[in-house]
């Protein structure tokens, strides 16, 4: 796949064009400040994105600013952002953008490269990535949220479905049946008050609208 990559950091900056390049991606651009961003997405319109989100000269927001204005100009653009903490309003703001072809990763899970390369397969191809942390922080829910509701198994079956996960992979990681996650699935939706779906992008994009729609209420 064809890769722009937004990262000030020289050293992180490279080890991401040779990791990426090592497993058979094309780095068509890279970015080292936030003015530099939009115009090389705009240019090359890649098959994804992989942006820092704070950015000279402000060091605020500046490259997950340039990833919401790509994606107006390129609707759908897939968009893998990196963060160094877990920044809960940066994750609010993507997922609020459309979580269709949509990450949100720290920074030390590039060092975890097979993860890091699932992660960018799946935004690439219309996914959703979140980074564990992230999920855990949108799901720290305060009294009397329906999340409180849920079972110890409830709750980490969500927590994989957050992050992407598809029921086989969930079975695997939880060493459950996939009837016995798609039974938790249901009993998730039940409680939350979701439309169920057979599609696995689609239950993804309703649990994460629902976490959205609580972490910014």
């Amino acid at each position: 796949m064809r890769v722009v990559i937004a990262e000030d950091n020289a050293l992180l900056r490279e080890g991401l064009v040779l990791l990426l390049t090592s497993a058979g991606h094309e780095v068509v651009a890279v970015a080292a400040s936030g003015p530099e961003v939009l115009p090389a997405l705009l240019a090359h319109r890649p098959d994804v994105a992989v942006l820092d989100v704070r950015m000279p000269p402000g060091f605020r927001d500046e490259g997950l600013r340039a990833a919401l204005a790509a994606r107006a100009e390129i609707p759908g653009l897939p968009v893998l952002v990196l963060s160094q903490y877990v920044e809960e309003t940066y994750a609010t703001e993507l997922l609020g953008d459309g979580a269709s072809g949509v990450g949100y990763l720290l920074k030390d899970r590039v060092g975890r490269v097979d993860e890091f390369l699932d992660a960018l397969d799946r935004v690439h191809s219309g996914g959703t990535a979140l980074d564990p942390e992230v999920v855990a922080e949108l799901l720290a829910r305060r009294k009397d949220d329906p999340i409180d509701s849920l079972t110890p198994r409830e709750r980490e079956v969500l927590q994989l479905m957050a992050e992407g996960r598809d029921n086989l992979t969930i079975a695997g990681q939880l060493v459950i049946t996939e009837r016995a996650v798609s039974k938790h699935i249901g009993n998730v939706f039940l409680k939350l008050g979701l439309p169920p779906s057979d599609s696995g992008h689609r239950r993804v994009l309703a649990v994460l609208a629902y976490l959205n729609k609580r972490f910014g209420a």
